[in-house]
């Protein structure tokens, strides 16, 4: 299916036309989008830290009382996997298991060292989903296949299709025991950002409809519905840059 992204094309095409930006504005909304995607993401997964709980405990390393040390540490975790990303990418780094691995491994140092960057042992259960992930067994195959996919038939795709895709199939498969929906977001983000778009953010009240596309494209191979949650998330973050560059 040929997707229409021609809003998105000609905001960020306006956004190229006035680089290179002024630095202080790019790094303001740079830490404004990566604080927002840490708490979004966390939050989808049942982390209580608010926003501004978020900002302080990464910004200012203060313990908030009453949140776990789990909670912590998932955010502090997210910020360092975040950075990896952004080095990947500036790296030019081509994808690969073994960084999808380290980017696992980032999100649950500290809270399970042990599964940390490994994929599962046992088979899952993904809770409130009709999809069943693959046996544990067919996990580091299924894996394979998707790096192959991604460097043959995906190219051929819009890199918002792409990233879409990569996305969805990654969280089909769930090839670890714990955090496959923030490795998931950071992978949509690693194919948009190699692109020369901004961060996306899943936000957490659009959950429901999140969870909603993923089960539609894992148990019917449909994308269009995740593929148009994602073009209106990345709309709004292309509008943050027109808002604060005062771009019309």
């Amino acid at each position: 299916m040929n997707y229409k992204f021609e809003d998105i094309s000609k905001k960020k095409k306006i956004i190229d036309e006035h680089r290179p930006l002024d630095k202080k504005v790019l790094k303001e909304i740079r830490e404004k989008l990566f604080l927002d995607l840490t708490y979004n993401s966390n939050a989808i997964e049942g982390n209580t830290l608010t926003l501004t709980e978020t900002k302080v405990v990464l910004e200012d390393g203060i313990t908030i009382g009453g949140k776990t040390v789990r909670e912590h540490l998932e955010a502090i975790n997210h910020k360092e996997a975040i950075n990896y990303l952004e080095y990947i990418i500036k790296t030019d780094e081509e994808l690969s298991e073994r960084q999808i691995k380290q980017l696992h491994y980032l999100i649950l140092k500290s809270i399970d060292t042990e599964n940390a960057g490994r994929y599962r042992n046992r088979n899952v259960l993904i809770q409130g989903a009709e999809h069943r992930p693959p046996s544990h067994i067919l996990v580091a195959e299924q894996m394979k296949e998707l790096i192959n996919w991604y460097y043959d038939k995906g190219q051929d795709l819009h890199p918002i299709e792409r990233a879409c895709r990569l996305h969805s199939e990654f969280v089909k498969i769930h090839p670890f025991i714990d955090g496959n929906g923030r490795t998931a977001r950071l992978l949509l983000n690693f194919e948009l950002m190699k692109n020369g778009y901004p961060i996306v953010i899943i936000k957490n009240e659009d959950r429901l409809d999140y969870y909603n596309a993923l089960e539609e494209y894992s148990l019917k191979g449909e994308i269009k519905s995740f593929v148009n949650l994602i073009s209106k998330s990345l709309n709004a973050s292309l509008d943050l840059y027109f808002e604060i560059l005062e771009l019309v």
